[in-house]
């Protein structure tokens, strides 16, 4: 069951605001716990005296969506309305958020867990780290944006590795390929983004913004649009029978029998 106060919010230096997911053993982002996500990120976004965010695991960083919560959603075919929809809108708000943010992965980020380090302006791996989008051996995809995230990081050839492959990458290929911005050593990889967020709280907070606008618009369109139209895509997969039966061999802890 998810803590009732994950993620935690502290503040570790003088206007570095630390999130830390706390849901053991691999802090899963529960309903409950996205809409603590939110609250958190919209209460940063107000605060004036916040110049830079890091975001991390406790103990390790996440592996993305409860697969347990899934099943019911799937019975009733509503998980848009229940989860997807609000869960796309609150990494919206970590992307958009007007202050820089790191993210310190430690142990992996997976799934959902890699989206949310991706809606970040830096991401730090542990060196034993371990970073994919294996929602295809689900019988799904990634539901919140992973794609369009991925694809701007590292292009065409290596996101389709990420996404059609479904394997987990080693936080050095992760480097190689510009999915990361720096490896740490093991075990530090909080330390070393905590050393970002104090240099980055250095910097004038109203250039730091108008700089994350400017990256924004050398890109192009945002991807928040063709992640929501994305959206239908993934209500498809997972309410098909290759999406239910990925879910049932998950939790089971079996292979799937795809169709």
């Amino acid at each position: 069951m998810t803590h009732e106060s994950s993620p935690v919010l502290s503040y570790p230096f003088e206007a570095v605001a630390q999130i830390t997911l706390s849901n053991p053993p691999v802090n899963a982002l529960t309903r409950p716990a996205t809409r603590r996500l939110h609250a958190v990120l919209r209460e940063l976004a107000r605060d004036a005296t916040i110049r830079a965010v890091v975001l991390t695991g406790e103990r390790v960083f996440s592996a993305g969506s409860d697969i347990s919560e899934m099943p019911e959603m799937q019975n009733g075919g509503d998980v848009l309305a229940r989860k997807s929809t609000f869960e796309n809108a609150t990494l919206d708000l970590l992307a958009e958020l007007p202050l820089p943010t790191v993210a310190a992965v430690d142990g992996f980020a997976l799934g959902g867990g890699l989206e949310m380090a991706l809606c970040c302006d830096l991401v730090v791996a542990d060196a034993g780290a371990r970073l994919g989008l294996p929602e295809i051996d689900l019988g799904v995809i990634p539901s919140s944006g992973g794609t369009m995230r991925a694809l701007r990081r590292v292009g065409q050839a290596r996101a389709a590795e990420l996404v059609l492959l479904g394997e987990p990458i080693a936080a050095e290929t992760a480097l190689e390929w510009g999915l990361i911005n720096r490896v740490a050593p093991r075990g530090a990889s909080l330390s070393v983004a905590l050393d970002l967020a104090q240099t980055l709280a250095r910097k004038s907070r109203s250039a730091v913004h108008a700089n994350k606008r400017a990256l924004e618009l050398t890109f192009g369109p945002s991807p928040y649009e063709p992640a929501r139209r994305a959206l239908p895509v993934f209500e498809e997969a997972f309410g098909s029978p290759d999406g239910r039966e990925g879910v049932r061999a998950f939790l089971a802890k079996e292979s799937p029998r795809f169709r």
